[in-house]
C-alpha cells in the first residue's frame, strides 16, 4: 500500500498537482467522485446494481478508482 502510495503522491508531484492536494480539496474531490460514481447506480434496482453490463462495470471500476486514489492520497 506504502508503495501505491507513493507512485501516486510522486505522480502528483510530477504534475504539480501537490499543490492542490490540501485535506479540504481531498476530501471535497472524494465527495465529487463518490457522487459519480454513485451516479451509475441511482435508478437501478438492488438486483440491476449486481449486473451491470461489462461497459458499465468498466465506467463504475474508474469511479471506484478515483474514491480510492483521492483516499490514500496524504494531503
Amino acid at each position: 500500500m506504502q508503495d501505491l502510495q507513493k507512485k501516486l503522491l510522486d505522480f502528483a508531484e510530477a504534475r504539480d498537482w501537490k499543490q492542490f492536494q490540501s485535506p479540504k480539496n481531498l476530501a471535497m474531490a472524494i465527495s465529487i467522485e463518490a457522487a459519480e460514481l454513485m451516479e451509475h447506480f441511482q435508478w437501478l434496482t438492488p438486483k440491476e446494481s449486481v449486473t451491470l453490463s461489462g461497459e458499465k462495470r468498466k465506467k463504475v471500476s474508474y469511479e471506484l478508482a478515483d474514491v480510492f486514489m483521492y483516499t490514500i492520497t496524504n494531503g
